[in-house]
């Protein structure tokens, strides 16, 4: 548990470099995480972002390691669906769909 949070407190204390050499300006960081711009730029000057803020700068700052990380969320949400015997097969989806006047 010390390994992790030192590991988060680096990044917390770096993420201002991450963003420097990221391909994103700030002002579009701020626009997608969302807080207000005097806010962001007191929390990078004071290194307060909280935990759900770092999160949401982290998956701006690298969209493809958040998208592998939602695809296999995905894929064991599907895994898990399957097991629990939790979907329809396709004879029902074009039944539905059909119903819906969608096909």
């Amino acid at each position: 548990m010390i390994q992790e949070i030192i590991e988060y407190k680096n990044i917390v204390d770096n993420i201002e470099s991450l963003m420097d050499k990221s391909p994103y300006k700030k002002n579009y960081i701020i626009e997608k995480v969302g807080i207000p711009s005097p806010t962001f730029y007191r929390k990078l000057k004071n290194q307060s972002f909280t935990p759900d803020e770092v999160l949401s700068i982290a998956k701006i700052l690298s969209p493809e390691e958040n998208f592998m990380l939602d695809l296999k969320a995905d894929i064991e949400q599907g895994k898990l669906d399957l097991k629990n015997g939790d979907f329809i097969t396709h004879e029902e989806m074009l039944a539905e769909l059909k119903s819906k006047n969608l096909i």
